[in-house]
């Protein structure tokens, strides 16, 4: 992750581009420090960069407790938080405990594992084996808090059509 080329989207090679704005470069801050302040411990990033632009360096933050902010909100930054679970339950209990369900990301090589886990997550999209899940022919959209509806393939075309049922007695 320390690798990872930060800076303006339009330079070459870089990999990490700039935040929205400002409130939002601060909520990443926010959050990263609130799970640092609660026992997390930095792994990799963690601070806000000097300078111009609205950059966050990818982070990695380790042990990070139940009780942090970050897993129960949507991020929306280069965060990658790491906590531990006794077993397979208790990870989909702790993935589905926030109310929000946009993504989740889901690494296995059980395939019985990869279908329990991916139908039991309450999200709108999952990546399994996979970082990237947007993709412009499959629907785009979570549940929860994080949305209703999709947008992009034939589901996101769906939702701007009116389905009409006639009935007729000849």
């Amino acid at each position: 992750m320390s690798a990872l080329k930060v800076g303006r989207g339009v330079d070459d090679g870089v990999q990490v581009g700039p935040l929205i704005d400002a409130p939002q470069r601060d909520k990443v801050a926010e959050l990263v420090g609130d799970a640092v302040g609660k026992g997390a411990s930095v792994v990799v990033g963690g601070q806000r960069r000097d300078g111009r632009g609205y950059f966050f360096p990818p982070t990695v933050l380790g042990n990070v407790p139940a009780n942090a902010q970050l897993l129960r909100e949507e991020i929306f930054g280069p965060v990658a938080p790491v906590t531990t679970f006794r077993d397979e339950e208790d990870a989909i209990a702790a993935a589905n405990k926030t109310e929000y369900g946009l993504v989740a990301y889901v690494y296995t090589r059980d395939i019985k594992r990869a279908l329990r886990v991916t139908e039991a997550l309450e999200t709108g999209m999952v990546g399994l084996n996979q970082g990237l899940v947007s993709n412009p022919a499959a629907p785009f959209g979570g549940v929860k808090a994080s949305g209703i509806g999709r947008e992009g393939g034939k589901d996101g075309i769906l939702e701007f059509l009116e389905t009409k049922y006639v009935a007729i007695n000849l």
